[in-house]
Protein backbone atom coordinates (compact mmCIF):
# COMPACT_ATOMS: atom_id res chain seq x y z
CA UNK A 1 0.00 0.00 0.00
CA UNK A 2 1.54 3.46 -0.99
CA UNK A 3 1.97 5.92 2.36
CA UNK A 4 -0.34 8.80 2.29
CA UNK A 5 2.01 12.02 1.55
CA UNK A 6 2.01 15.47 3.09
CA UNK A 7 3.34 18.15 1.01
CA UNK A 8 4.82 21.36 2.88
CA UNK A 9 5.76 24.24 0.82
CA UNK A 10 7.87 27.01 2.34
CA UNK A 11 9.08 30.14 0.33
CA UNK A 12 12.74 29.94 2.05
CA UNK A 13 14.48 27.84 3.63
CA UNK A 14 14.34 27.98 7.80
CA UNK A 15 10.24 28.58 7.04
CA UNK A 16 9.70 25.01 8.11
CA UNK A 17 10.46 26.43 11.65
CA UNK A 18 6.67 26.94 12.08
CA UNK A 19 5.53 23.88 11.21
CA UNK A 20 7.87 21.15 13.18
CA UNK A 21 5.59 19.65 15.21
CA UNK A 22 3.26 19.14 12.31
CA UNK A 23 6.28 17.26 10.05
CA UNK A 24 6.88 15.31 13.17
CA UNK A 25 3.20 14.30 13.85
CA UNK A 26 2.92 13.01 9.98
CA UNK A 27 5.95 11.02 9.82
CA UNK A 28 4.76 9.41 12.96
CA UNK A 29 1.42 8.79 11.12
CA UNK A 30 3.42 6.58 9.03
CA UNK A 31 3.17 9.29 6.35
CA UNK A 32 5.96 10.53 3.92
CA UNK A 33 6.71 13.80 4.14
CA UNK A 34 7.28 16.24 0.92
CA UNK A 35 9.12 19.35 1.45
CA UNK A 36 9.28 21.98 -1.41
CA UNK A 37 11.33 25.75 -1.00
CA UNK A 38 9.96 27.69 -3.61
CA UNK A 39 12.30 30.30 -3.58
CA UNK A 40 16.37 30.41 -3.88
CA UNK A 41 16.41 31.95 -0.23
CA UNK A 42 19.05 34.45 -2.14
CA UNK A 43 19.12 37.52 -4.29
CA UNK A 44 21.25 38.14 -6.90
CA UNK A 45 21.99 35.03 -7.88
CA UNK A 46 23.92 34.22 -4.69
CA UNK A 47 24.24 30.43 -4.39
CA UNK A 48 21.56 28.75 -2.41
CA UNK A 49 24.06 25.82 -1.29
CA UNK A 50 24.32 27.05 2.25
CA UNK A 51 20.71 27.73 2.82
CA UNK A 52 19.82 24.48 1.18
CA UNK A 53 22.37 22.27 3.07
CA UNK A 54 20.57 24.23 6.72
CA UNK A 55 17.53 23.18 5.90
CA UNK A 56 18.22 19.80 4.83
CA UNK A 57 20.35 19.19 8.16
CA UNK A 58 17.46 19.90 10.02
CA UNK A 59 14.54 18.30 8.39
CA UNK A 60 16.64 15.36 8.07
CA UNK A 61 16.83 15.60 12.10
CA UNK A 62 13.00 15.76 12.16
CA UNK A 63 12.88 12.21 10.00
CA UNK A 64 12.18 13.84 6.45
CA UNK A 65 14.26 11.87 3.70
CA UNK A 66 16.66 13.75 1.78
CA UNK A 67 15.40 12.58 -0.90
CA UNK A 68 12.03 14.28 0.00
CA UNK A 69 13.33 17.69 -0.01
CA UNK A 70 13.03 19.55 -3.37
CA UNK A 71 14.49 22.63 -3.94
CA UNK A 72 11.83 24.47 -6.51
CA UNK A 73 12.81 28.05 -6.25
CA UNK A 74 16.35 27.01 -7.54
CA UNK A 75 15.08 24.78 -10.20
CA UNK A 76 12.84 27.68 -11.64
CA UNK A 77 15.19 30.10 -10.37
CA UNK A 78 12.84 32.15 -8.14
CA UNK A 79 15.02 34.43 -5.88
CA UNK A 80 13.78 35.36 -2.63
CA UNK A 81 11.41 38.23 -2.81
CA UNK A 82 10.49 37.46 -6.16
CA UNK A 83 7.64 34.70 -5.82
CA UNK A 84 4.97 37.59 -6.58
CA UNK A 85 6.63 38.48 -9.67
CA UNK A 86 6.55 34.38 -10.98
CA UNK A 87 3.22 33.44 -9.53
CA UNK A 88 2.25 31.16 -12.71
CA UNK A 89 5.41 29.22 -12.93
CA UNK A 90 5.07 28.58 -9.15
CA UNK A 91 1.58 27.48 -9.86
CA UNK A 92 2.37 24.87 -13.29
CA UNK A 93 5.11 23.35 -10.67
CA UNK A 94 2.59 22.66 -7.80
CA UNK A 95 0.19 22.06 -10.56
CA UNK A 96 2.06 19.39 -12.35
CA UNK A 97 3.53 17.80 -8.92
CA UNK A 98 -0.08 17.23 -7.41
CA UNK A 99 -1.27 15.42 -10.78
CA UNK A 100 1.31 13.23 -10.36
CA UNK A 101 1.03 12.43 -7.00
CA UNK A 102 -2.03 10.09 -5.95
CA UNK A 103 -1.51 9.43 -2.47
CA UNK A 104 -1.63 13.46 -1.63
CA UNK A 105 -3.54 13.73 1.96
CA UNK A 106 -2.62 16.88 3.34
CA UNK A 107 -1.20 20.27 2.07
CA UNK A 108 0.39 23.03 4.41
CA UNK A 109 0.71 26.14 3.60
CA UNK A 110 2.14 29.60 4.88
CA UNK A 111 -0.38 31.56 6.43
CA UNK A 112 -2.18 34.78 4.70
CA UNK A 113 -0.69 37.15 6.98
CA UNK A 114 1.06 40.07 5.75
CA UNK A 115 4.09 39.16 6.91
CA UNK A 116 6.64 38.66 4.14
CA UNK A 117 5.46 38.85 0.26
CA UNK A 118 6.81 35.80 -0.70
CA UNK A 119 4.65 34.08 2.62
CA UNK A 120 1.56 35.62 0.83
CA UNK A 121 2.46 35.06 -2.88
CA UNK A 122 3.18 31.41 -1.66
CA UNK A 123 -0.13 31.03 0.32
CA UNK A 124 -2.01 32.11 -2.74
CA UNK A 125 -0.31 29.81 -5.16
CA UNK A 126 -1.21 26.68 -2.84
CA UNK A 127 -5.33 27.61 -2.51
CA UNK A 128 -5.57 28.25 -5.80
CA UNK A 129 -3.77 25.20 -7.33
CA UNK A 130 -5.68 23.58 -4.88
CA UNK A 131 -9.03 25.19 -5.40
CA UNK A 132 -8.80 24.57 -9.10
CA UNK A 133 -7.84 20.63 -8.29
CA UNK A 134 -10.77 19.85 -6.27
CA UNK A 135 -8.31 19.34 -3.21
CA UNK A 136 -8.82 22.60 -1.45
CA UNK A 137 -10.13 20.62 1.97
CA UNK A 138 -6.48 18.84 2.08
CA UNK A 139 -4.63 22.62 2.59
CA UNK A 140 -4.13 24.17 6.08
CA UNK A 141 -2.23 27.01 6.78
CA UNK A 142 -0.08 28.24 9.50
CA UNK A 143 1.23 31.47 10.63
CA UNK A 144 4.83 32.63 10.55
CA UNK A 145 5.23 36.15 11.36
CA UNK A 146 3.09 39.27 11.13
CA UNK A 147 2.32 42.83 12.40
CA UNK A 148 -1.37 42.59 13.37
CA UNK A 149 -1.97 44.95 16.44
CA UNK A 150 2.09 45.31 16.55
CA UNK A 151 3.58 49.18 16.49
CA UNK A 152 6.63 49.87 14.28
CA UNK A 153 8.97 47.03 13.83
CA UNK A 154 7.64 44.90 15.95
CA UNK A 155 5.98 41.20 15.08
CA UNK A 156 3.82 38.41 16.27
CA UNK A 157 5.75 35.29 15.43
CA UNK A 158 3.62 31.78 15.06
CA UNK A 159 -0.03 33.92 16.00
CA UNK A 160 -2.66 33.36 13.97
CA UNK A 161 -4.72 36.06 12.72
CA UNK A 162 -8.42 35.61 14.13
CA UNK A 163 -9.24 36.80 10.25
CA UNK A 164 -8.35 33.53 9.07
CA UNK A 165 -10.80 31.37 10.43
CA UNK A 166 -11.04 28.93 13.33
CA UNK A 167 -7.98 27.54 14.92
CA UNK A 168 -7.01 24.21 15.29
CA UNK A 169 -4.32 24.11 18.50
CA UNK A 170 -2.27 21.25 19.73
CA UNK A 171 0.33 20.12 22.00
CA UNK A 172 4.12 20.16 21.59
CA UNK A 173 5.62 18.07 24.24
CA UNK A 174 8.75 19.55 26.12
CA UNK A 175 11.37 17.16 24.48
CA UNK A 176 10.20 18.53 21.43
CA UNK A 177 10.38 21.80 22.32
CA UNK A 178 13.64 21.82 23.67
CA UNK A 179 14.46 20.06 20.33
CA UNK A 180 13.30 22.34 18.40
CA UNK A 181 14.49 25.48 20.04
CA UNK A 182 18.17 23.80 19.44
CA UNK A 183 17.20 23.20 15.17
CA UNK A 184 16.09 27.20 15.22
CA UNK A 185 19.90 27.32 16.22
CA UNK A 186 20.89 25.70 13.11
CA UNK A 187 20.70 28.42 10.32
CA UNK A 188 23.83 30.29 10.56
CA UNK A 189 23.35 32.21 7.14
CA UNK A 190 20.36 33.77 8.70
CA UNK A 191 21.79 34.44 12.18
CA UNK A 192 20.50 38.17 11.87
CA UNK A 193 17.24 37.49 11.14
CA UNK A 194 17.00 34.65 13.57
CA UNK A 195 19.00 37.64 16.52
CA UNK A 196 14.81 39.03 16.12
CA UNK A 197 13.08 35.82 15.82
CA UNK A 198 14.47 33.53 18.78
CA UNK A 199 13.23 35.16 21.32
CA UNK A 200 9.44 35.18 20.39
CA UNK A 201 10.10 31.25 19.59
CA UNK A 202 11.45 30.75 22.66
CA UNK A 203 8.75 32.64 24.39
CA UNK A 204 6.02 30.52 22.64
CA UNK A 205 7.45 27.26 23.61
CA UNK A 206 8.17 27.97 27.37
CA UNK A 207 4.54 29.50 27.67
CA UNK A 208 2.76 28.92 24.88
CA UNK A 209 3.35 25.32 23.94
CA UNK A 210 0.84 24.75 21.35
CA UNK A 211 1.04 25.25 17.43
CA UNK A 212 -2.32 26.25 15.44
CA UNK A 213 -3.18 25.16 11.94
CA UNK A 214 -6.11 26.89 10.66
CA UNK A 215 -8.33 26.66 6.93
CA UNK A 216 -7.70 28.21 3.87
CA UNK A 217 -10.35 30.31 2.17
CA UNK A 218 -9.86 31.41 -2.05
CA UNK A 219 -12.20 34.56 -0.88
CA UNK A 220 -9.50 35.75 1.55
CA UNK A 221 -7.29 36.47 -1.14
CA UNK A 222 -9.00 39.69 -2.21
CA UNK A 223 -8.80 40.90 1.54
CA UNK A 224 -6.03 42.92 2.82
CA UNK A 225 -4.31 39.91 5.60
CA UNK A 226 -5.19 42.85 8.74
CA UNK A 227 -6.23 45.65 8.97
CA UNK A 228 -3.45 48.76 9.38
CA UNK A 229 0.62 48.62 8.01
CA UNK A 230 1.35 45.30 7.10
CA UNK A 231 4.90 44.25 8.28
CA UNK A 232 6.32 43.88 4.65
CA UNK A 233 4.68 47.55 4.21
CA UNK A 234 6.94 48.70 6.82
CA UNK A 235 9.69 46.87 5.73
CA UNK A 236 9.19 48.66 2.41
CA UNK A 237 9.48 44.96 0.14
CA UNK A 238 6.27 45.56 -1.14
CA UNK A 239 2.49 47.21 -0.87
CA UNK A 240 -0.53 45.89 -0.48
CA UNK A 241 -2.18 47.20 -3.64
CA UNK A 242 0.67 45.81 -5.70
CA UNK A 243 0.71 41.98 -4.07
CA UNK A 244 -2.84 42.06 -4.29
CA UNK A 245 -3.07 43.40 -7.75
CA UNK A 246 -1.27 40.59 -9.01
CA UNK A 247 -2.71 38.19 -6.98
CA UNK A 248 -5.79 39.07 -8.98
CA UNK A 249 -4.10 39.11 -12.00
CA UNK A 250 -2.92 35.74 -11.12
CA UNK A 251 -6.24 34.22 -9.13
CA UNK A 252 -8.20 34.97 -12.74
CA UNK A 253 -5.87 33.29 -15.15
CA UNK A 254 -5.55 30.45 -13.34
CA UNK A 255 -9.67 30.44 -12.64
CA UNK A 256 -9.65 30.68 -16.94
CA UNK A 257 -7.46 28.14 -17.41
CA UNK A 258 -9.35 25.86 -15.04
CA UNK A 259 -12.72 26.68 -16.80
CA UNK A 260 -11.03 26.21 -20.24
CA UNK A 261 -9.55 22.76 -19.42
CA UNK A 262 -13.15 21.73 -17.87
CA UNK A 263 -14.70 23.02 -20.96
CA UNK A 264 -12.39 20.72 -23.18
CA UNK A 265 -12.55 17.91 -20.68
CA UNK A 266 -16.66 17.54 -21.09
CA UNK A 267 -16.52 18.10 -25.51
Amino acid sequence: MTAATALFLFAHQDDEFGVFQKIVDELAAGNRVICAFMTTGTVGGASPEARNRESLAVLEKLGVDSGDVIFVGQQLQIDDGALMHRLDDAAVWLHDWIVACSSLRALYLPAWEGGHPDHDSLHAVGVTVAQNAGLLHLARQSSLYNGYKRPGQLFNVMRPLPMNGPVERFSVPWGHRIAFLRHCLCYPTQRKTWIGLFPFVLLHYVFGGRDAMQPVSPERLASRPHEGALYYERRQFTTWPELCERVAAFTARSRDQADSSRAHGAS
